[in-house]
Protein backbone atom coordinates (compact mmCIF):
# COMPACT_ATOMS: atom_id res chain seq x y z
CA UNK A 1 0.00 0.00 0.00
CA UNK A 2 1.32 3.86 -0.54
CA UNK A 3 0.10 6.76 0.93
CA UNK A 4 0.43 9.84 -1.12
CA UNK A 5 -0.61 13.50 -0.30
CA UNK A 6 -2.13 15.34 -3.46
CA UNK A 7 0.69 17.31 -5.28
CA UNK A 8 -0.07 21.67 -4.60
CA UNK A 9 -0.11 24.47 -7.04
CA UNK A 10 -0.06 22.41 -10.26
CA UNK A 11 -1.49 22.99 -13.42
CA UNK A 12 -4.79 21.41 -13.98
CA UNK A 13 -5.47 19.04 -16.24
CA UNK A 14 -7.74 19.50 -19.18
CA UNK A 15 -11.15 19.34 -18.31
CA UNK A 16 -10.96 19.74 -14.34
CA UNK A 17 -12.14 23.38 -13.67
CA UNK A 18 -15.53 22.53 -15.94
CA UNK A 19 -15.96 19.38 -13.81
CA UNK A 20 -15.43 21.27 -10.69
CA UNK A 21 -17.90 24.23 -11.87
CA UNK A 22 -20.53 22.04 -12.62
CA UNK A 23 -20.26 20.09 -9.74
CA UNK A 24 -20.43 23.12 -7.46
CA UNK A 25 -23.64 23.72 -9.68
CA UNK A 26 -24.65 20.16 -8.50
CA UNK A 27 -24.44 20.74 -4.91
CA UNK A 28 -27.34 23.52 -4.80
CA UNK A 29 -29.96 21.28 -5.95
CA UNK A 30 -31.44 19.05 -3.31
CA UNK A 31 -31.00 18.71 0.33
CA UNK A 32 -31.55 15.19 -0.18
CA UNK A 33 -27.83 13.51 0.36
CA UNK A 34 -28.34 10.61 -2.47
CA UNK A 35 -29.85 13.17 -4.86
CA UNK A 36 -26.96 15.69 -3.82
CA UNK A 37 -23.73 12.79 -3.80
CA UNK A 38 -25.28 10.35 -6.99
CA UNK A 39 -24.93 13.31 -9.90
CA UNK A 40 -21.26 14.28 -8.06
CA UNK A 41 -20.47 10.94 -8.48
CA UNK A 42 -21.59 10.43 -12.31
CA UNK A 43 -19.75 13.71 -12.81
CA UNK A 44 -16.35 12.49 -11.50
CA UNK A 45 -16.73 9.19 -12.68
CA UNK A 46 -17.16 10.41 -17.01
CA UNK A 47 -14.58 13.48 -16.24
CA UNK A 48 -12.09 11.60 -14.97
CA UNK A 49 -12.32 7.39 -16.17
CA UNK A 50 -13.52 6.20 -13.23
CA UNK A 51 -15.04 2.50 -13.32
CA UNK A 52 -16.58 3.02 -9.78
CA UNK A 53 -16.86 5.99 -7.45
CA UNK A 54 -18.37 6.09 -3.98
CA UNK A 55 -18.85 8.55 -0.88
CA UNK A 56 -19.36 6.90 2.51
CA UNK A 57 -20.29 9.28 5.48
CA UNK A 58 -19.72 8.48 9.14
CA UNK A 59 -22.76 8.19 11.38
CA UNK A 60 -22.22 10.76 14.54
CA UNK A 61 -24.40 8.35 16.95
CA UNK A 62 -23.62 4.98 15.50
CA UNK A 63 -19.82 5.98 14.13
CA UNK A 64 -20.18 3.24 11.30
CA UNK A 65 -18.84 4.64 8.08
CA UNK A 66 -22.03 3.95 5.84
CA UNK A 67 -21.54 4.14 2.20
CA UNK A 68 -24.57 7.26 0.83
CA UNK A 69 -23.80 7.21 -2.76
CA UNK A 70 -21.84 5.38 -5.33
CA UNK A 71 -21.37 5.12 -9.26
CA UNK A 72 -21.19 1.60 -10.78
CA UNK A 73 -23.01 -0.24 -7.46
CA UNK A 74 -26.17 -2.07 -7.37
CA UNK A 75 -28.38 -0.81 -4.26
CA UNK A 76 -27.50 -3.92 -2.76
CA UNK A 77 -23.57 -3.98 -3.39
CA UNK A 78 -23.71 -0.26 -1.60
CA UNK A 79 -25.64 -1.39 1.03
CA UNK A 80 -23.10 -3.45 1.75
CA UNK A 81 -19.96 -1.18 2.02
CA UNK A 82 -20.69 0.05 6.06
CA UNK A 83 -17.62 0.25 7.61
CA UNK A 84 -15.89 0.58 11.35
CA UNK A 85 -12.65 3.38 11.98
CA UNK A 86 -9.82 1.58 11.07
CA UNK A 87 -11.76 -1.17 8.88
CA UNK A 88 -9.95 -1.45 5.65
CA UNK A 89 -8.59 0.92 3.51
CA UNK A 90 -11.68 3.18 4.14
CA UNK A 91 -11.61 2.79 7.84
CA UNK A 92 -8.34 3.79 7.47
CA UNK A 93 -8.82 6.99 5.86
CA UNK A 94 -11.11 7.84 8.21
CA UNK A 95 -9.45 7.44 11.46
CA UNK A 96 -5.76 9.11 10.08
CA UNK A 97 -7.27 11.31 8.19
CA UNK A 98 -4.84 11.02 5.17
CA UNK A 99 -5.65 9.87 1.74
CA UNK A 100 -4.37 6.57 0.55
CA UNK A 101 -3.78 5.03 -2.84
CA UNK A 102 -3.53 1.72 -3.50
CA UNK A 103 -2.14 1.06 -7.50
CA UNK A 104 -3.16 -2.78 -7.58
CA UNK A 105 -6.36 -3.74 -5.07
CA UNK A 106 -5.18 -7.68 -5.86
CA UNK A 107 -1.52 -6.94 -3.98
CA UNK A 108 -2.85 -5.11 -1.25
CA UNK A 109 -4.79 -7.29 1.73
CA UNK A 110 -6.21 -4.07 3.85
CA UNK A 111 -8.78 -3.97 0.76
CA UNK A 112 -11.73 -5.26 1.57
CA UNK A 113 -13.77 -5.42 -1.48
CA UNK A 114 -17.02 -5.90 0.52
CA UNK A 115 -19.56 -5.19 -2.40
CA UNK A 116 -17.57 -7.66 -4.63
CA UNK A 117 -17.76 -5.60 -7.55
CA UNK A 118 -13.74 -5.44 -7.60
CA UNK A 119 -13.27 -9.27 -7.91
CA UNK A 120 -16.02 -9.44 -10.36
CA UNK A 121 -14.64 -6.75 -12.74
CA UNK A 122 -12.43 -8.29 -15.26
CA UNK A 123 -9.59 -5.81 -15.30
CA UNK A 124 -7.02 -4.87 -12.48
CA UNK A 125 -8.08 -2.05 -10.99
CA UNK A 126 -6.08 1.30 -9.23
CA UNK A 127 -7.97 2.55 -5.91
CA UNK A 128 -7.89 6.04 -4.63
CA UNK A 129 -9.67 7.00 -1.09
CA UNK A 130 -9.17 10.72 0.01
CA UNK A 131 -11.21 12.32 3.77
CA UNK A 132 -13.92 14.39 3.50
CA UNK A 133 -12.78 17.30 5.98
CA UNK A 134 -14.63 19.44 8.00
CA UNK A 135 -12.05 21.57 9.45
CA UNK A 136 -10.45 18.81 11.56
CA UNK A 137 -12.69 16.00 11.69
CA UNK A 138 -13.17 13.75 9.10
CA UNK A 139 -17.21 13.17 8.45
CA UNK A 140 -16.47 10.75 5.29
CA UNK A 141 -14.65 9.83 2.16
CA UNK A 142 -14.62 9.90 -1.13
CA UNK A 143 -13.29 6.98 -3.01
CA UNK A 144 -12.70 5.87 -7.09
CA UNK A 145 -11.49 2.74 -8.58
CA UNK A 146 -10.32 3.36 -12.22
CA UNK A 147 -8.22 0.62 -14.51
CA UNK A 148 -4.59 0.24 -13.66
CA UNK A 149 -2.24 2.14 -15.71
CA UNK A 150 1.63 1.46 -14.79
CA UNK A 151 2.30 4.49 -16.49
CA UNK A 152 -0.34 6.59 -14.79
CA UNK A 153 0.32 9.21 -12.01
CA UNK A 154 -2.63 8.36 -9.59
CA UNK A 155 -1.14 11.32 -7.27
CA UNK A 156 -3.15 13.49 -10.23
CA UNK A 157 -6.57 11.31 -9.43
CA UNK A 158 -5.43 12.02 -5.58
CA UNK A 159 -5.48 15.89 -5.69
CA UNK A 160 -8.42 15.70 -7.96
CA UNK A 161 -10.61 14.39 -5.32
CA UNK A 162 -9.38 15.94 -2.63
CA UNK A 163 -10.83 18.87 -4.39
CA UNK A 164 -13.76 17.77 -5.04
CA UNK A 165 -14.27 16.02 -1.50
CA UNK A 166 -13.15 19.83 -0.07
CA UNK A 167 -16.30 21.34 -2.26
CA UNK A 168 -18.66 18.66 -0.95
CA UNK A 169 -17.88 19.10 2.73
CA UNK A 170 -19.94 21.90 3.66
CA UNK A 171 -23.19 20.55 1.41
CA UNK A 172 -22.60 17.36 3.30
CA UNK A 173 -22.35 18.24 6.66
CA UNK A 174 -26.23 20.18 6.00
CA UNK A 175 -27.36 17.33 4.54
CA UNK A 176 -25.97 14.76 7.04
CA UNK A 177 -28.04 16.58 9.56
CA UNK A 178 -31.47 16.09 7.51
CA UNK A 179 -30.71 12.23 6.79
CA UNK A 180 -29.59 12.18 10.55
CA UNK A 181 -32.99 13.37 11.54
CA UNK A 182 -34.72 11.34 8.99
CA UNK A 183 -33.32 8.37 10.47
CA UNK A 184 -34.47 9.70 14.19
CA UNK A 185 -38.00 10.14 12.96
CA UNK A 186 -37.58 6.51 11.54
CA UNK A 187 -36.42 4.75 14.51
CA UNK A 188 -39.27 6.75 16.13
CA UNK A 189 -42.02 5.48 13.88
CA UNK A 190 -40.82 1.86 14.13
CA UNK A 191 -40.70 2.30 18.13
CA UNK A 192 -44.22 3.55 18.62
CA UNK A 193 -45.33 1.00 15.73
CA UNK A 194 -44.12 -1.78 17.93
CA UNK A 195 -45.74 -0.37 20.88
CA UNK A 196 -48.85 -0.52 18.97
CA UNK A 197 -47.95 -4.10 18.21
CA UNK A 198 -48.39 -4.90 21.83
CA UNK A 199 -51.80 -3.44 22.02
CA UNK A 200 -53.61 -7.15 22.45
CA UNK A 201 -56.02 -7.23 20.57
CA UNK A 202 -57.90 -11.08 20.43
CA UNK A 203 -58.63 -12.46 16.97
CA UNK A 204 -61.59 -12.47 15.94
CA UNK A 205 -62.87 -9.43 17.92
CA UNK A 206 -62.75 -6.10 15.52
CA UNK A 207 -62.51 -2.64 17.40
CA UNK A 208 -59.59 0.22 17.68
CA UNK A 209 -62.07 2.43 19.60
CA UNK A 210 -60.83 3.47 22.81
CA UNK A 211 -63.69 1.76 24.62
CA UNK A 212 -62.77 -1.57 22.88
CA UNK A 213 -58.77 -1.10 23.59
CA UNK A 214 -59.98 -0.63 27.03
CA UNK A 215 -61.62 -4.34 27.32
CA UNK A 216 -58.83 -5.80 25.33
CA UNK A 217 -56.67 -4.85 27.91
CA UNK A 218 -59.28 -6.02 30.56
CA UNK A 219 -59.26 -9.55 29.10
CA UNK A 220 -55.59 -9.61 28.58
CA UNK A 221 -54.66 -8.89 32.36
CA UNK A 222 -57.67 -11.38 33.38
CA UNK A 223 -56.87 -14.14 31.37
CA UNK A 224 -53.85 -15.99 32.60
CA UNK A 225 -55.92 -16.10 35.93
CA UNK A 226 -58.36 -18.03 36.79
CA UNK A 227 -60.50 -15.25 38.26
CA UNK A 228 -64.53 -15.64 37.66
CA UNK A 229 -65.64 -13.30 34.76
CA UNK A 230 -68.84 -11.62 34.70
CA UNK A 231 -69.20 -10.03 31.13
CA UNK A 232 -71.94 -6.78 31.31
CA UNK A 233 -73.40 -5.03 27.96
CA UNK A 234 -76.37 -4.86 26.13
CA UNK A 235 -77.90 -7.70 23.41
CA UNK A 236 -75.56 -8.06 20.69
CA UNK A 237 -72.37 -6.76 21.83
CA UNK A 238 -70.32 -9.54 21.06
CA UNK A 239 -70.12 -10.90 24.87
CA UNK A 240 -69.67 -14.58 23.92
CA UNK A 241 -66.55 -13.65 21.53
CA UNK A 242 -65.23 -11.71 24.49
CA UNK A 243 -65.73 -14.78 26.87
CA UNK A 244 -64.19 -16.95 24.01
CA UNK A 245 -61.23 -14.71 23.79
CA UNK A 246 -60.54 -14.79 27.67
CA UNK A 247 -60.11 -18.34 27.18
CA UNK A 248 -58.44 -18.56 24.37
CA UNK A 249 -55.71 -16.62 25.88
CA UNK A 250 -55.37 -18.17 29.30
CA UNK A 251 -53.74 -21.29 30.42
CA UNK A 252 -56.32 -23.44 29.36
CA UNK A 253 -57.18 -22.58 25.88
CA UNK A 254 -56.48 -26.68 24.75
CA UNK A 255 -59.18 -27.83 27.40
CA UNK A 256 -62.30 -27.57 26.43
CA UNK A 257 -64.76 -24.47 26.32
CA UNK A 258 -68.51 -24.88 26.71
CA UNK A 259 -70.96 -22.53 26.18
CA UNK A 260 -74.40 -22.00 27.90
CA UNK A 261 -77.16 -20.03 27.26
CA UNK A 262 -79.09 -19.87 30.62
CA UNK A 263 -82.20 -17.97 28.93
CA UNK A 264 -82.49 -20.99 25.92
CA UNK A 265 -82.76 -23.87 28.35
CA UNK A 266 -86.19 -24.54 29.64
CA UNK A 267 -86.38 -24.53 33.71
CA UNK A 268 -87.16 -28.37 34.07
CA UNK A 269 -83.63 -29.55 32.58
CA UNK A 270 -81.59 -26.17 33.49
CA UNK A 271 -79.94 -28.37 36.41
CA UNK A 272 -79.85 -31.49 34.55
CA UNK A 273 -78.03 -29.62 31.79
CA UNK A 274 -75.60 -27.98 34.29
CA UNK A 275 -74.66 -30.70 36.55
CA UNK A 276 -75.81 -34.35 34.86
CA UNK A 277 -78.14 -36.85 36.36
CA UNK A 278 -78.34 -40.49 37.42
CA UNK A 279 -80.06 -42.77 35.38
CA UNK A 280 -83.82 -43.11 36.54
CA UNK A 281 -83.58 -39.38 38.59
CA UNK A 282 -86.90 -38.60 36.49
CA UNK A 283 -88.72 -39.49 34.00
CA UNK A 284 -87.14 -40.00 30.51
CA UNK A 285 -83.83 -39.89 32.02
CA UNK A 286 -82.94 -43.69 30.47
CA UNK A 287 -79.37 -43.36 30.91
CA UNK A 288 -76.98 -41.35 33.28
CA UNK A 289 -75.49 -38.58 31.75
CA UNK A 290 -72.75 -36.04 32.09
CA UNK A 291 -73.58 -32.09 32.62
CA UNK A 292 -72.06 -29.29 31.34
CA UNK A 293 -69.42 -28.07 34.73
CA UNK A 294 -68.00 -32.21 33.91
CA UNK A 295 -67.60 -32.02 29.92
CA UNK A 296 -65.88 -28.51 30.71
CA UNK A 297 -63.36 -30.38 33.10
CA UNK A 298 -60.06 -28.65 33.27
CA UNK A 299 -61.08 -25.96 30.84
CA UNK A 300 -63.76 -22.77 30.43
CA UNK A 301 -67.61 -23.09 31.21
CA UNK A 302 -69.61 -19.69 29.62
CA UNK A 303 -72.92 -18.93 31.22
CA UNK A 304 -74.85 -16.77 29.36
CA UNK A 305 -77.46 -14.85 30.46
CA UNK A 306 -76.96 -15.51 33.67
CA UNK A 307 -79.50 -13.30 35.15
CA UNK A 308 -82.01 -15.83 34.03
CA UNK A 309 -81.25 -18.70 36.17
CA UNK A 310 -83.82 -20.25 38.84
CA UNK A 311 -83.19 -19.40 42.47
CA UNK A 312 -82.64 -23.17 42.81
CA UNK A 313 -79.90 -23.47 40.48
CA UNK A 314 -78.50 -20.15 41.72
CA UNK A 315 -77.68 -22.17 44.95
CA UNK A 316 -75.50 -24.82 43.51
CA UNK A 317 -73.73 -22.77 41.31
CA UNK A 318 -72.93 -20.69 44.38
CA UNK A 319 -71.63 -23.93 45.85
CA UNK A 320 -69.64 -24.48 42.78
CA UNK A 321 -68.06 -21.47 42.90
CA UNK A 322 -67.45 -21.40 46.83
CA UNK A 323 -66.75 -25.16 47.24
CA UNK A 324 -65.58 -26.61 43.56
CA UNK A 325 -68.48 -29.26 43.81
CA UNK A 326 -71.78 -30.91 42.93
CA UNK A 327 -74.12 -33.63 43.19
CA UNK A 328 -75.48 -34.55 39.62
CA UNK A 329 -79.27 -34.65 39.47
CA UNK A 330 -80.57 -37.69 41.94
CA UNK A 331 -77.32 -38.49 42.94
CA UNK A 332 -75.38 -38.47 46.80
CA UNK A 333 -71.96 -38.64 45.69
CA UNK A 334 -70.26 -35.57 45.34
CA UNK A 335 -68.01 -35.00 42.35
CA UNK A 336 -65.16 -32.39 42.42
CA UNK A 337 -64.58 -29.20 39.56
CA UNK A 338 -61.89 -27.93 38.04
CA UNK A 339 -63.83 -25.13 35.86
CA UNK A 340 -63.31 -21.66 35.51
CA UNK A 341 -66.90 -19.84 35.07
CA UNK A 342 -66.95 -17.24 32.88
CA UNK A 343 -70.72 -15.30 32.83
CA UNK A 344 -72.30 -12.88 30.66
CA UNK A 345 -75.79 -10.90 31.43
CA UNK A 346 -77.55 -7.94 29.48
CA UNK A 347 -79.54 -7.52 32.69
CA UNK A 348 -79.04 -5.54 35.54
CA UNK A 349 -78.50 -7.67 38.36
CA UNK A 350 -77.85 -5.24 41.03
CA UNK A 351 -81.89 -3.97 40.76
CA UNK A 352 -83.21 -8.16 40.23
CA UNK A 353 -81.49 -8.57 43.85
CA UNK A 354 -84.09 -6.55 45.59
CA UNK A 355 -86.65 -8.42 43.72
CA UNK A 356 -84.84 -11.13 45.11
CA UNK A 357 -84.48 -12.97 41.32
CA UNK A 358 -80.87 -13.02 41.80
CA UNK A 359 -78.91 -13.92 44.99
CA UNK A 360 -76.85 -11.09 46.85
CA UNK A 361 -74.13 -13.69 47.66
CA UNK A 362 -73.83 -15.34 44.02
CA UNK A 363 -73.45 -12.02 42.39
CA UNK A 364 -70.76 -10.98 44.70
CA UNK A 365 -68.95 -14.07 43.88
CA UNK A 366 -69.81 -13.93 39.87
CA UNK A 367 -68.77 -10.14 40.12
CA UNK A 368 -64.98 -10.90 40.90
CA UNK A 369 -63.82 -9.46 37.48
CA UNK A 370 -66.27 -7.05 35.58
CA UNK A 371 -66.20 -6.29 31.52
CA UNK A 372 -68.61 -3.72 30.21
CA UNK A 373 -68.87 -4.30 26.84
CA UNK A 374 -69.56 -1.17 25.01
CA UNK A 375 -72.99 -0.18 22.74
CA UNK A 376 -72.08 0.14 19.68
CA UNK A 377 -73.55 3.44 19.50
CA UNK A 378 -70.84 4.47 22.32
CA UNK A 379 -67.66 3.01 19.44
CA UNK A 380 -68.63 4.55 16.25
CA UNK A 381 -65.50 4.60 14.86
CA UNK A 382 -65.72 0.68 14.80
CA UNK A 383 -68.99 0.76 12.57
CA UNK A 384 -67.14 1.04 9.12
CA UNK A 385 -64.21 -1.81 10.41
CA UNK A 386 -67.06 -4.66 11.18
CA UNK A 387 -68.98 -3.74 8.19
CA UNK A 388 -65.83 -3.87 6.44
CA UNK A 389 -65.59 -7.67 7.96
CA UNK A 390 -69.17 -8.75 7.75
CA UNK A 391 -69.21 -7.90 3.98
CA UNK A 392 -66.08 -9.99 3.43
CA UNK A 393 -67.91 -12.91 5.57
CA UNK A 394 -71.01 -12.70 3.67
CA UNK A 395 -69.24 -12.09 -0.11
CA UNK A 396 -67.18 -15.23 0.12
CA UNK A 397 -70.35 -17.47 1.62
CA UNK A 398 -72.51 -16.24 -1.39
CA UNK A 399 -69.84 -16.06 -3.78
CA UNK A 400 -70.79 -12.19 -4.37
CA UNK A 401 -67.73 -9.73 -5.35
CA UNK A 402 -67.96 -6.65 -3.06
CA UNK A 403 -66.25 -3.83 -4.24
CA UNK A 404 -67.25 -1.11 -2.19
CA UNK A 405 -69.65 0.88 -0.38
CA UNK A 406 -71.44 4.04 -1.76
CA UNK A 407 -71.37 7.23 0.44
CA UNK A 408 -75.39 7.33 1.39
CA UNK A 409 -74.81 3.85 2.95
CA UNK A 410 -71.91 4.94 4.70
CA UNK A 411 -73.94 7.42 6.13
CA UNK A 412 -76.40 5.65 7.17
CA UNK A 413 -74.71 3.45 8.69
CA UNK A 414 -72.51 5.53 10.75
CA UNK A 415 -75.75 7.62 12.17
CA UNK A 416 -77.87 5.51 12.95
CA UNK A 417 -78.49 4.31 16.51
CA UNK A 418 -77.87 0.13 16.64
CA UNK A 419 -80.27 -0.81 19.27
CA UNK A 420 -79.14 -4.42 18.57
CA UNK A 421 -75.49 -3.80 18.35
CA UNK A 422 -73.22 -5.63 16.26
CA UNK A 423 -75.77 -8.30 15.68
CA UNK A 424 -77.95 -5.92 14.34
CA UNK A 425 -75.18 -4.61 12.10
CA UNK A 426 -74.37 -7.94 11.07
CA UNK A 427 -77.54 -8.90 9.64
CA UNK A 428 -77.99 -5.63 7.70
CA UNK A 429 -74.78 -6.52 6.13
CA UNK A 430 -75.89 -9.86 5.28
CA UNK A 431 -78.72 -8.62 3.58
CA UNK A 432 -77.21 -5.71 1.93
CA UNK A 433 -74.83 -8.31 0.42
CA UNK A 434 -77.56 -10.54 -0.89
CA UNK A 435 -79.16 -7.65 -2.42
CA UNK A 436 -76.30 -5.92 -3.97
CA UNK A 437 -76.21 -6.24 -7.82
CA UNK A 438 -73.45 -3.93 -9.19
CA UNK A 439 -70.67 -4.87 -6.67
CA UNK A 440 -71.68 -1.88 -4.55
CA UNK A 441 -73.30 -1.44 -1.30
CA UNK A 442 -76.19 1.39 -1.23
CA UNK A 443 -78.26 2.87 0.43
CA UNK A 444 -81.23 1.19 -0.75
CA UNK A 445 -79.61 -2.24 -0.04
CA UNK A 446 -79.92 -1.35 3.74
CA UNK A 447 -83.14 -2.31 5.63
CA UNK A 448 -86.02 0.23 5.96
CA UNK A 449 -85.04 0.76 9.59
CA UNK A 450 -82.05 2.61 8.78
CA UNK A 451 -83.76 4.57 5.97
CA UNK A 452 -84.48 8.41 6.54
CA UNK A 453 -86.55 10.69 4.63
CA UNK A 454 -83.89 12.45 2.39
CA UNK A 455 -82.22 8.72 1.35
CA UNK A 456 -86.14 7.93 0.06
CA UNK A 457 -86.92 11.12 -1.33
CA UNK A 458 -89.91 10.98 1.47
CA UNK A 459 -89.96 14.31 2.66
CA UNK A 460 -93.01 15.29 3.90
CA UNK A 461 -94.19 18.60 1.40
CA UNK A 462 -96.94 20.00 3.79
CA UNK A 463 -97.26 22.25 6.78
CA UNK A 464 -96.70 21.19 10.79
CA UNK A 465 -100.52 22.77 10.70
CA UNK A 466 -101.51 20.40 7.82
CA UNK A 467 -99.97 17.14 9.22
CA UNK A 468 -101.78 17.51 12.45
CA UNK A 469 -104.89 17.98 10.56
CA UNK A 470 -104.16 14.97 8.54
CA UNK A 471 -103.42 13.34 12.12
CA UNK A 472 -106.79 14.59 13.70
CA UNK A 473 -109.33 13.01 11.11
CA UNK A 474 -107.16 9.80 11.01
CA UNK A 475 -107.81 9.64 14.84
CA UNK A 476 -111.69 10.89 14.11
CA UNK A 477 -112.19 8.60 11.23
CA UNK A 478 -110.60 5.65 13.36
CA UNK A 479 -112.69 6.23 16.40
CA UNK A 480 -115.78 6.27 14.46
CA UNK A 481 -115.39 3.09 12.92
CA UNK A 482 -114.32 1.05 15.99
CA UNK A 483 -117.45 2.35 17.75
CA UNK A 484 -119.48 2.17 14.32
CA UNK A 485 -120.40 5.41 13.92
CA UNK A 486 -122.16 6.16 17.29
CA UNK A 487 -120.39 9.61 17.94
CA UNK A 488 -120.97 9.66 21.74
CA UNK A 489 -118.68 6.82 22.39
CA UNK A 490 -116.56 7.66 19.89
CA UNK A 491 -116.12 11.11 21.51
CA UNK A 492 -115.77 9.17 25.34
CA UNK A 493 -112.97 6.65 23.23
CA UNK A 494 -111.16 9.93 22.14
CA UNK A 495 -111.17 11.76 25.62
CA UNK A 496 -113.08 14.36 24.26
CA UNK A 497 -116.61 16.22 24.57
CA UNK A 498 -119.77 15.36 22.13
CA UNK A 499 -119.89 18.84 21.56
CA UNK A 500 -115.54 19.32 20.60
CA UNK A 501 -116.33 15.88 18.52
CA UNK A 502 -119.39 17.09 16.81
CA UNK A 503 -117.36 20.67 15.77
CA UNK A 504 -114.45 18.32 14.56
CA UNK A 505 -116.31 15.92 12.54
CA UNK A 506 -117.79 18.91 11.13
CA UNK A 507 -114.63 20.79 10.48
CA UNK A 508 -113.15 18.25 8.13
CA UNK A 509 -116.53 17.25 6.68
CA UNK A 510 -116.85 13.56 7.87
CA UNK A 511 -120.39 11.60 7.52
CA UNK A 512 -120.25 9.55 10.60
CA UNK A 513 -123.15 8.06 9.35
CA UNK A 514 -120.90 5.94 6.69
CA UNK A 515 -119.61 3.98 9.45
CA UNK A 516 -123.37 2.72 11.28
CA UNK A 517 -123.96 -0.60 9.74
CA UNK A 518 -128.01 0.46 9.18
CA UNK A 519 -126.79 3.73 7.31
CA UNK A 520 -129.55 5.26 9.86
CA UNK A 521 -128.99 9.23 10.23
CA UNK A 522 -129.85 9.49 13.72
CA UNK A 523 -127.43 8.76 16.52
CA UNK A 524 -128.14 5.53 17.80
CA UNK A 525 -128.65 5.54 21.49
CA UNK A 526 -125.73 5.01 23.73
Amino acid sequence: MRDESPRKNETPRPGELQLLFDISQTLDRSLDISETLNPVLRLSAMRLGLVFCAATLRDRKSGEIVTHAAHGLSDGQRRKAVYQPGEGVTGRVVQSGEPIVIPRVSEEPLFLDRTGASRAHSAELSFICVPIRQGNEVIGTLSAEKSFDPEADLGDDARMLSVIASLIAQAVRLRQRVYEDRRSLEEENERLANELKKVYRPEGIVGTSAAMVEVFSLIERVAKSDATVLIRGESGTGKELIAGAIHFASNRADKPFIKVNCAALPESVIESELFGHEKGAFTGAVAARRGRFELASGGTIFLDEIGDLTPQVQVKLLRVLQEKEFERVGSSVTLRTNVRVIAATNRNLEDLIPKRQFREDLYYRLNVFPIHVPPLRDRRGDIMLLADRFIEKYAERNSKKILRISTGAIDLLTQYHWPGNVRELENCIERAVLLSSDGVIRSQNLPPSLQSSGSTGTQYSGTLDEAVGSLERELLIDALKSCRGVMAKAATQLGITERQMGLRVAKYGIEAKRFRPDGSKQDPIK
